[in-house]
């Protein structure tokens, strides 16, 4: 496959809602787009923002404003995978094209909670469910990635 071919897989000069990638991809990223939501959910609605209760802060320990900081910043930290996972949702619905490029973006983004998790380590009481999955995940995307840029010949979904 040559770079063209494989930068208009990831960067499609028409969008449009066909995949032409392996369909275990396309399925692993209707999963991705689930967790992305529930998981925004929780740190949006959750009494604690998940910050205790799933991430192990031990907010107990701290002050009252400093457990209010944290709380609102996993509250916001919700709402901005909340607006990636709207972001996917109308991808897995309506653009499918663009899928290879998600996979780019989700990749990325646990790459980075890894770098960010080791420049700036936190006290944890435990170890969080986020924090043992973003090495695997990062892992599953660049293979999803690689079966969504190759490409299935006849399969189109709509």
């Amino acid at each position: 496959m040559n770079t063209k071919i494989q930068l208009s897989l990831v960067l499609p000069k028409t969008i449009t809602n066909d995949y032409k990638g392996k369909k275990a991809a396309l399925n692993f990223f209707y999963f991705a787009t689930a967790i992305t939501i529930v998981r925004s959910l929780i740190h949006m609605l959750a009494p604690d923002g998940g910050a205790q209760s799933l991430a192990t802060i031990p907010l107990d320990h701290y002050s009252h404003p400093a457990k209010a900081t944290i709380i609102y910043l996993f509250g916001t930290w919700g709402l901005s995978q909340l607006i990636m996972g709207v972001f996917y949702l109308i991808v897995a619905v309506r653009y499918k094209s663009l899928v290879p490029l998600m996979y780019i973006f989700i990749a990325f983004e646990y790459f980075m909670r890894i770098v960010i998790g080791r420049m700036k380590p936190i006290a944890l009481t435990g170890t969080a469910p986020g924090a043992m999955g973003n090495l695997p995940f990062l892992m599953i995307a660049v293979l999803m990635f690689a079966l969504s840029v190759s490409q299935t010949t006849g399969m189109q979904t709509k």
